[in-house]
């Protein structure tokens, strides 16, 4: 009975892990294609619309999901977003336009939002003590390879197929990770219905869907004092106030305040926020720092990013197993100091850095965030019961999007100024191309492999030097919110993973034996 439960086990981690690396991915895979996209369907005033749909809808359904996998059971609601997944999938390789496209990501962002926090719950759920540490390791790497392997894979499904690929290549690896948790994944523990908090749902909505179309049509569409992105800053901030106002009144809140009265579980959920805001400049901007700085092309600027990969998979691992012979803190406080470094060491890069030593600077600050991965996912549960850990792990994973996307924003908005101020000042005297010093983005297409040959050597030479100067500068700048998660990680306190005694295990297995066949 224990092989047969064994083996059960292993087809619903397969299940997991295959939902998490199809939602993880989705982003990044996507961001490669958007050049092809727009080309292919138009709309290049609206494109910003695609990354933001899948956004929104994901961080606004993670706490949403995470509460109801609480009140109802975690199956039904991952089922639920995989099906969703997959549905906006489909629709996204159908798309005929940047609208329809925007639309259905949308629908993929709502699935989107259930898999990540529901899957490591139910690893808390139907996993020991002394085996969480090893599966948060593991759900951690994929998380983290997922979601660097994305660019690669996007560049090349663009290149060598179709830019409606990307959106396809779910369907198959979903509908196995559906059929396995469907079939394998016996749910035990007992469920009391509960009064389900719309008015908190609809204001977290709202402000959400406020904020993200604020910070991406910020500075792009419109003027940061225009009244349209004022406007929607201020409806955000009247919805959030009314959210966290909801919150104090209802039965059953989406966001328990009694969550952050916890340390270890508020600390973690800052440091996932400012870790979020640091990494996401890495995978974003080292493509373009290949691509725009080297002359590399986008499967170069995707394999660049797997030293990375590696060094986050190879921490994700040390991780989960590290935290049941230290605290949370301890790991964390290793981590803290080698993002930093990282971060420092990629603020140094010029057109001049060898290869080699930007492999290392990436293994290095993969590393530093590797880690982050599985240890934060399992502090963060660390003081919850099952009936809670739904809840804290979406809160989480929302925290860290957060992070995320306004971290990208800051951050993206920073090196463009910088890089127009280079550019302004370079070619103050006459001679620059009037579109590389209006834009990023005309900038980043004049870089472009097949447009390089067109321009002068001596522009060429001023226009890599100032872009390589604002991307290094950019993670200059990024140690802030790493150098603030190490100071958030001292408030972490002294837990750890607690890993019983045999006997006591033998004894919790048999229990867990018996309940996971009743239902």
């Amino acid at each position: 009975m224990l092989a047969t439960q064994s083996n059960r086990l292993g087809f619903v981690v397969a299940g997991l892990l295959l939902g998490i690396f199809v939602a993880a991915i989705d982003n990044t895979i996507v961001a490669t294609a958007m050049a092809t996209i727009v080309s292919d369907l138009g709309g290049m005033e609206k494109f910003v619309w695609v990354t933001s749909a899948y956004l929104v809808t994901e961080m606004a359904a993670m706490p949403i999901f995470g509460k109801l996998s609480d009140m109802y059971g975690r199956k039904r609601f991952f089922m639920l977003g995989i099906g969703l997944f997959l549905l906006g999938s489909i629709l996204c390789g159908t798309a005929h336009s940047i609208v329809e496209l925007s639309i259905y990501r949308a629908i993929q962002g709502i699935g989107g939002g259930a898999l990540v926090p529901i899957a490591f719950t139910i690893v808390f759920d139907v996993f020991p003590p002394e085996k969480r540490g090893k599966m948060g390791g593991l759900f951690g790497a994929v998380f983290g390879t997922s979601s660097l392997f994305g660019p690669l894979l996007g560049a090349y499904l663009t290149d060598h197929i179709h830019w409606r690929w990307i959106f396809y290549i779910n369907l198959p690896l979903g509908l196995i990770a559906l059929a396995l948790v469907y079939l394998f994944y016996r749910e035990s523990m007992e469920h009391s219905k509960q009064q389900i908090d719309w008015w908190g749902a609809t204001t977290l909505v709202g402000s959400i869907v406020c904020l993200m179309f604020a910070l991406e049509l910020g500075g792009q569409e419109y003027a940061w004092d225009s009244t349209a992105i004022i406007g929607l800053f201020s409806i955000s901030a009247a919805l959030m106030a009314v959210f966290l106002y909801v919150e104090t009144k209802a039965k059953e809140p989406i966001i328990s305040y009694d969550m952050f009265r916890k340390r270890l579980f508020a600390a973690s959920t800052v440091i996932g926020l400012l870790y979020g805001a640091g990494f996401i400049t890495f995978a974003m901007y080292i493509p373009i720092y290949i691509q725009g700085v080297t002359g590399g092309t986008a499967t170069q600027s995707g394999l660049f990013l797997l030293p990375m990969t590696l060094g986050s998979v190879v921490a994700a691992q040390l991780g989960g197993m590290s935290v049941g012979r230290t605290s949370y803190r301890n790991v964390m406080l290793f981590s803290a100091v080698i993002f930093i470094i990282g971060t420092l060491l990629l603020g140094t890069i010029t057109p001049d850095t060898p290869s080699f030593l930007l492999t290392i600077y990436l293994i290095i600050a993969g590393l530093g965030v590797g880690f982050s991965f599985s240890v934060l996912g399992m502090s963060a549960i660390h003081h919850f019961d099952v009936r809670q850990r739904g809840s804290a792990n979406s809160t989480m994973a929302f925290l860290r999007s957060l992070g995320m996307t306004v971290g990208l924003t800051v951050f993206g908005i920073l090196q463009r100024n910088l890089l127009k101020d280079d550019l302004s000042s370079v070619f103050s005297g006459g001679g620059a191309p009037r579109a590389g010093t209006d834009q990023f983005g005309d900038v980043r297409q004049l870089l472009s492999p097949e447009n390089r040959a067109q321009i002068p050597t001596d522009v060429m030479d001023k226009i890599v030097d100032a872009l390589s100067s604002s991307i290094s500068t950019m993670f200059l700048w990024a140690i802030i919110p790493a150098g603030l998660s190490l100071v958030a990680v001292f408030f972490m306190g002294n837990d750890r993973l607690i890993i019983p005694s045999r006997g006591q295990a033998g004894k919790a297995q048999q229990e867990a034996s018996v309940s996971s066949q009743k239902r």
